[in-house]
C-alpha cells in the first residue's frame, strides 16, 4: 500500500461551511492537516463541528495530521516572571519571553517534552507523524551556552527532546524538523535523534518559477539548501511543505483574499525534482481556501494539484 502523503494544510476556519473531506478525497489527496497553533486546533477537534470533520475524514479514508507552530504552547510565556532562565537571551543579553526558548536549559526542554506528550493525547495524528514547530521564523537564544549554536542546531536540540518525550507516550511517533526561513541550513554541531525527519518549507520560492529555474537566484539558493538538508536528514521520510495553493501567502496575508494563481507546470516541475531526490511525502498550504473564497472564486484548483501528485509523485 502506498503510504506517501498527498496532502493539504488548512486552518479550522477553512473548514467552516465547506466540505474539505469530500473535496480532498475527490482530488485524490489522502491527508488533511490542521494549522497554525495548538489551542485553536484543540478547540476545533473537541467541538461538535470538529468531531464531524474528523468523522468525515475517516469516512473518506483521509489521514489527519497537525502542523503547528507550537513553542509558545509548549513553553507557556506566563512562566517568564518566575523562571526567566528557561527563556531565550537576546542580543542585548536580556532574557525575553518573545520567542522560542533557551535550548541549553534542561528544565525548559523537560517542560517542552512533557507538554508535547500531553498534547499528543489530544491531537494525535492518524499517521504517527507529528509536526510541532518552533515559533514562526523567530530568533533563538544568544546566552553564553547557546550563542555558538545557529538556529538550526538550537532547533534540533529542542526537536530531539520532543521526539524522546513523544515516544514515551506514542512509541511509533516520528517528528518533523522544519527547515524554514532561519533553519534552512543543516545543523553543524548537533546530531538528529532517531524518529526525526525533514520537513522542507521553501516559503521564499518565487511561486511563478520552478524551484530548479537556473535564472532565479532565490530558487537556486533553496535548491542548494534542500540538497544539503536531504544529505543530513535523509530523504525516505522527508516531507515537502509547499505553497502552491496557499491563498494566504498569495494574498499577502491580508483580506480580502485573492484567487490562487495555480501554476501547474511549476508544481509538476517541483514534484519531479523532489521525487528525483527520493522524497515521497508532499503537502501544500491551502490556508484561506474557505467558504468566502469558494463563494467568490469557486472551487480552488485542488483537483489539478491532486492529479499532479498522482502522476508525478
Amino acid at each position: 500500500m502506498d503510504t506517501a502523503c498527498r496532502g493539504i494544510v488548512l486552518t479550522p476556519g477553512d473548514l467552516v461551511g465547506t466540505d474539505w473531506p469530500g473535496l480532498g478525497a475527490g482530488a485524490g489527496l489522502n491527508t488533511i492537516a490542521l494549522h497554525p497553533f495548538p489551542e485553536p486546533a484543540m478547540a476545533f477537534v473537541q467541538s461538535e463541528a470538529g468531531q464531524g470533520f474528523l468523522a468525515a475524514c475517516r469516512d473518506h479514508g483521509l489521514q489527519i495530521e497537525y502542523e503547528l507552530h507550537a513553542m509558545a504552547y509548549l513553553l507557556p510565556r506566563d512562566r517568564f516572571e518566575r523562571q526567566q532562565e528557561l527563556f531565550r537571551m537576546n542580543e542585548a543579553g536580556e532574557r525575553v519571553p518573545d520567542a522560542n526558548l533557551c535550548p541549553s536549559s534542561a528544565e525548559a526542554l523537560q517542560v517542552v517534552g512533557e507538554r508535547a506528550a500531553a498534547l499528543s493525547r489530544v491531537l494525535r495524528p492518524t499517521t504517527g507523524r507529528y509536526f510541532l514547530w518552533a515559533d514562526d521564523g523567530a530568533p533563538w537564544c544568544q546566552c553564553p551556552e547557546c550563542r555558538g549554536l545557529g538556529p538550526a542546531d538550537q532547533n534540533l536540540i529542542v526537536m530531539n527532546a520532543i521526539v524522546r518525550a513523544l515516544r514515551h507516550e506514542d512509541p511509533a511517533a516520528t517528528l518533523a524538523v522544519l527547515a524554514y526561513i532561519n533553519t534552512l541550513e543543516p545543523p553543524t554541531q548537533v546530531a538528529a535523534e532517531p524518529g526525526l525527519f525533514l520537513e522542507f518549507a521553501p516559503i521564499e520560492q518565487d511561486p511563478g518559477r520552478p524551484l530548479t529555474d537556473p535564472e532565479c537566484q532565490a530558487n537556486q539558493r533553496l535548491v542548494q539548501q534542500f540538497e544539503a538538508l536531504v544529505a543530513f536528514y535523509g530523504a525516505e521520510e522527508a516531507q515537502i511543505l509547499g505553497y502552491w495553493l496557499d491563498c494566504s501567502r498569495f494574498s499577502g496575508w491580508k483580506r480580502p483574499s485573492v484567487e490562487v494563481p495555480y501554476a501547474d507546470p511549476v508544481v509538476r516541475s517541483d514534484l519531479a525534482y523532489f521525487r528525483a531526490h527520493g522524497v515521497r511525502h508532499v503537502t501544500t498550504f491551502g490556508a484561506w481556501l474557505d467558504a468566502d473564497y469558494m463563494a467568490r472564486f469557486g472551487v480552488p484548483p485542488v483537483a489539478a494539484y491532486g492529479q499532479a501528485l498522482r502522476e508525478v509523485q
